[in-house]
């Protein structure tokens, strides 16, 4: 593809759902194009200086130690608002490179096809000529492409799938008619030697078993391709399962969420490799008087006070365990104290659980002000990554680097906490463990299908199922008592059973613009409005209007990964949920119709009865 201007994505999307390996729509002009996110290595090529010596950057020290990064850059944008020019703009790649035109129905590659110097379109001579005018007749990107479950992307077999007659040889182009409903009445065809072929069954995966192996294509990366032993499917262009990035986030918490590290840059690595507190205290007085003098300013230190939280800082860092990152935010939560770090970045209120709901819970906070970095370190297709380490993860550049994409967002929020004593009088019970023990063996058999292995990396219990869901039913019902919309409000889970025993959420903004620093969620947290969403998010969940089919997990496939759950009810956007809309039940909160007992607030829903 000759270098063009394709279009814009949001600076959030690019290190998520529009991230490195992604396939995105654009149009160029009147021009549809279809193409796949470049690496990381076109960030630094296009947007230099490389790596963290540029200015577009992001730290947060507990999650950099845990993805053994230095730090983070933002998805970079031109620091001149009149400098758009082509060089300095994020790369894509032409994919697929298929294409088909809407009139003659002809399907060809690229090449076959003709171009106009100066636009990324593409478009039919053919049909062209007979068009009053003639008016550009554009292509468009083919419908199907090829996928793997580790990563990788290929072009459909277009010429394997309609099965040539021996001797053919002019295929240049195909032909793709639509000529009855569904996928059996779209039938391919070779305009040579007549053979026809329908697309029936082309989503199935018994119809690749019979194909060679996957090609390890990567097209978003320069390099060879892989050698790759899985088999790959046909997926739609456009399909939700073609791209799930692999996101990584912590909270910015104290101590580590003072502006220090932030406004040094990349002198901090100067003195990250000084052990001895003294020559730390001389380098600090000898870059005093010239590279550090600005950073001393904007911070209002002398250098001696700086000498000194830099020591408090490095010591700190020691001790941040990198398998725990959520146990230090769920210990700051729980504390009981409200606390703000020294430059407002995190912010918490506790509050007095209501008399009438303490029965079930057991820390109500209002988080006043927080800050969240979110890394995208890979992602994956045709299924969710299911583990942050799970085996399938495709990479997002070439090879490794110091660095990875994020965003930083700030935002307000409302934290809760489950009582321990009405959990470990609920989970125990036969009939909620009988429940969950049959999703428990999908997810566990889903992951020997995936990978293999006998054990999954996590097991899925009563107590996880609850939190989730509930954290759901909450964020549906402030939506409507906020006014949020529901894509502005996201969950954050804490569960763990054992020692650590964690059983509570975060409900948060996090979003980039206004709708994160309303102040309008963090008042939701009060005791008497509180109470009030508790009881209104519990009642509404005690009927859908999908009933009974959704109390009866009927909605849901055998495969499925939630039991009574439904987009009337619990669902949320998948930009909310940490877990792709998985692992849902709104019978542990409310009772299931043969067993009112099984909720978790069946007591709750009788008082108001």
């Amino acid at each position: 593809m000759s270098r063009n201007k394709l279009g814009e994505i949001r600076r959030s999307a690019a290190a998520s759902l529009f991230g490195p390996g992604a396939v995105i729509d654009f149009r160029a002009g009147d021009a549809p194009i279809s193409a796949v996110a470049a690496g990381l290595e076109e960030w630094d090529r296009n947007f230099p200086p490389a790596g963290m010596r540029n200015e577009q950057t992001v730290l947060e020290v507990r999650l950099q130690k845990k993805l053994r990064v230095q730090g983070f850059r933002l998805p970079p944008v031109s620091s001149d608002e009149f400098d758009r020019s082509d060089s300095k703009a994020l790369v894509a790649v032409r994919f697929p490179n298929w294409l088909q035109c809407p009139q003659c129905s002809r399907l060809g590659e690229s090449r076959a096809w003709s171009d106009e110097t100066g636009q990324a379109g593409l478009y039919c001579a053919q049909c062209t000529q007979r068009t009053p005018g003639r008016r550009k007749v554009w292509v468009v990107p083919v419908r199907f492409v090829m996928a793997c479950e580790a990563g990788h992307l290929d072009e459909f077999p277009w010429h394997s799938w309609v099965r040539h007659n021996e001797g053919c040889q002019r295929r240049t182009f195909l032909s793709l008619v639509s000529e009855r409903a569904g996928l059996a009445g779209l039938i391919l065809s070779c305009p040579n030697c007549n053979v026809r072929r329908s697309m029936d069954r082309v989503f199935s995966e018994e119809t690749w078993d019979t194909f060679p192996n996957c090609r390890g294509r990567r097209p978003w990366l320069s390099g060879a391709d892989e050698t790759c032993m899985h088999k790959a499917r046909a997926v739609q262009r456009g399909a939700s399962n073609l791209y799930f990035p692999v996101i990584e986030s912590a909270l910015s918490i104290p101590p580590w969420s003072d502006q220090i590290q932030e406004a040094m840059g990349v002198m901090w690595d100067q003195f990250m490799n000084v052990e001895d507190p003294d020559e730390r205290a001389m380098l600090v007085r000898i870059l005093a008087k010239n590279e550090l003098k600005p950073v001393l300013a904007e911070l209002g230190m002398t250098p001696e006070a700086f000498t000194d939280n830099l020591n408090l800082r490095l010591n700190s860092q020691e001790r941040i365990d990198t398998d725990d990152l959520r146990g230090e935010e769920h210990r700051q939560f729980t504390s009981g104290v409200a606390d703000h770090g020294p430059d407002r970045e995190f912010e918490m209120r506790p509050q007095t659980v209501p008399p009438t709901v303490a029965e079930w819970f057991s820390h109500l906070v209002r988080v006043v002000r927080l800050r969240e970095v979110s890394a995208l370190k890979g992602f994956t297709r045709i299924h969710p990554p299911g583990d942050p380490d799970s085996p399938n993860i495709a990479p997002i550049s070439s090879q490794r680097l110091d660095w990875l994409p994020a965003i930083e967002v700030r935002g307000e929020g409302i934290y809760l906490e489950l009582s321990s004593d009405a959990l470990a009088h609920w989970e125990t019970r036969h009939s909620v463990i009988q429940r969950i023990s049959a999703l428990d063996e999908r997810h566990k058999a889903g992951w020997r299908k995936r990978f293999g292995e006998d054990v999954a990396p996590t097991q899925i219990t009563p107590r996880q199922v609850l939190v989730h869901t509930l954290a759901h039913a909450l964020m549906r019902q402030l939506t409507l008592d906020c006014g949020y919309s529901s894509t502005a409000l996201r969950e954050r889970l804490y569960v763990h059973q054992g020692e650590a025993s964690m059983a509570g959420f975060l409900i948060y903004t996090a979003t980039t613009d206004d709708d994160g620093t309303l102040g309008g969620l963090q008042r939701e947290g009060s005791p008497d409005r509180m109470e009030r969403t508790i009881k209104a998010a519990i009642q509404a969940q005690a009927w859908c209007s999908s009933d009974p089919l959704c109390i009866e997990d009927l909605l849901v496939g055998e495969n499925g990964m939630s039991l009574a759950a439904c987009h009337a009810c619990v669902l949320a956007p998948e930009t909310s949920c940490e877990a792709f809309n998985n692992f849902l039940d709104r019978a542990l909160l409310v009772g299931s119709p043969q067993d009112p007992s099984l909720g978790f607030f069946h007591s709750l829903l009788s008082e108001n009865d």
